[in-house]
């Protein structure tokens, strides 16, 4: 029997692989932090044999060049990933063997032209195929990622790909995609935990519509996605430096003080209302939750000084995690009581509010009534992105994407900015950024289902204004 083990990382929504005989292993597009590989392979006393990318990944930082090192195992890379280190580079139809098991690479190219799948075999039977981001549960992989200039003809690649695995693997082989599960790198959103092929059959729209009607809706459902990408090809083909998952220099009240002033960014990890209640005057509040690494990644500017904020050092650590994963390797932190270490200084607060006080906000700002906004003008700020607000918004509010944010803040109409996004994790962020760019703030701390429900919003956007 094959055990296929799966390891989430849920900040990126992407899995990696462990698949192993009982006694030789192969690993299947690793995330950066490899210690939590080691320790599986440790824990199951297995040998890996083989470490396999099913592409040059755009979204994350791979571990699989370390991993290799480290465990003696042969890499494996597609034909035409032109890495620039020494590696195996396999073609459509190779086969490799790693134990009991048989692996075979089939070209599936779409979210880059070199993708390939790798089915996953014993005793000549078909058991599972790794998809990477081609057949996803119930999408595909995107693809504009490459290039606009290639988005066109690999997203009609996407289609035969998907099509070429129903056709030629069992309708019960195991589906494991790296994307998914929440990643950008996913076309559309995906559905379930698990799937085979024969499943993928009646949901995937590879496989449920025309080559044309595919490609059309897929390209027209393509939205935003994080600017980091730009920088994880390149470090991938390069060659990632070893994982450092240490706890880093630390800073005192004084030199985080330095820090700010200076226009760097320090970031506090701590939840979001808590930034709201008290924070150091010009520091940022990104929640270290699920959404982390994803918009800090996104809204830092690559390469810049970054300082991390937290409550522990355990705290900070966990945050290093997820940025390494992302190739953000040299920060700065402090630890402590955030009172404590402003030594003095002010803190700063904003006020927080849920769907119901936005509601009140805006009723009585349309009966003239400022009270609630201490006389100014009352702005409904949404930071979600296009794709959420082409399905209504707050009526008579202004649309700014949470990425756009910092070139389009100048933009924002005078009067209190009240925020809100699909949770407000995103609005979070933007308040903690206009706040130190000198404006009134709100936070709207809540679902935006929530705030539908209390009939603020339209249908159509058109009855809502973008800067």
């Amino acid at each position: 029997m094959i055990d296929v083990i799966t390891l989430e990382t849920s900040s990126l929504g992407d899995r990696s692989y462990l698949a192993t005989d009982g006694q030789v292993a192969v690993v299947v597009d690793p995330q950066r932090d490899i210690d939590r590989v080691l320790d599986l392979v440790a824990r199951l006393g297995v040998r890996v044999a083989h470490v396999l990318e099913t592409h040059v990944h755009n979204d994350y930082v791979s571990g699989g060049l370390e991993l290799a090192q480290r465990t003696g195992a042969t890499y494996v890379l597609p034909a035409g990933s032109d890495a620039d280190f020494a590696h195996t580079a396999v073609g459509d139809g190779e086969e490799l063997t790693a134990g009991d098991m048989a692996l075979r690479a089939l070209l599936t190219p779409g979210h880059t032209h070199h993708h390939t799948s790798y089915t996953l075999a014993r005793g000549g039977q078909v058991e599972a195929v790794f998809t990477g981001g081609s057949m996803l549960y119930g999408s595909t992989g995107r693809t504009d990622l490459v290039g606009p200039e290639h988005t066109l003809g690999l997203t009609h690649d996407q289609h035969r790909s998907v099509r070429r695995l129903a056709a030629e693997l069992p309708a019960s082989a195991a589906v494991y995609p790296t994307h998914g599960f929440g990643s950008f790198c996913s076309a559309t959103p995906t559905s379930g935990d698990a799937s085979t092929v024969g499943e993928q059959a009646a949901t995937n729209p590879a496989l449920t519509q025309d080559e044309q009607e595919f490609v059309t809706a897929l390209i027209a459902g393509l939205d935003a996605y994080p600017a980091y990408y730009a920088h994880m090809g390149v470090a991938n083909r390069r060659g990632p430096a070893p994982v450092d998952l240490s706890m880093p220099a630390q800073a005192d009240g004084g030199e985080l003080r330095r820090r700010i002033d200076a226009g760097e960014w320090v970031v506090d990890l701590r939840a979001r209302r808590a930034f709201a209640a008290g924070h150091l005057a010009g520091s940022l509040g990104f929640e270290l939750s699920g959404s982390f690494v994803t918009y800090l990644g996104w809204l830092h500017a690559w390469g810049t000084p970054l300082t991390l904020l937290g409550e522990s050092e355990q705290q900070v650590l966990d945050a290093r995690r997820e940025l390494v994963r992302i190739g953000v390797d040299e920060v700065g932190a402090s630890v402590g009581d955030v009172e404590a270490l402003a030594g003095g200084q002010d803190l700063r607060t904003y006020p927080v509010t849920d769907a119901d006080g936005l509601a009140g906000a805006v009723r009585a700002a349309e009966a003239g009534d400022t009270t609630a906004t201490s006389g100014q003008p009352l702005v409904v700020l949404d930071t979600r992105l296009g794709s959420e607000r082409a399905k209504g918004g707050v009526r008579g509010s202004v649309h700014v994407p949470l990425h756009e944010l910092a070139e389009r803040a100048g933009d924002l109409p005078d009067g209190q900015l009240w925020i809100h996004c699909g949770s407000g994790y995103r609005a979070s962020i933007a308040a903690s950024l206009l706040q130190r760019a000198g404006r009134d703030v709100v936070l709207v701390d809540d679902a935006y289902d929530h705030i539908a429900a209390t009939g603020l919003t339209d249908a159509q956007t058109g009855q809502t204004q973008d800067t």
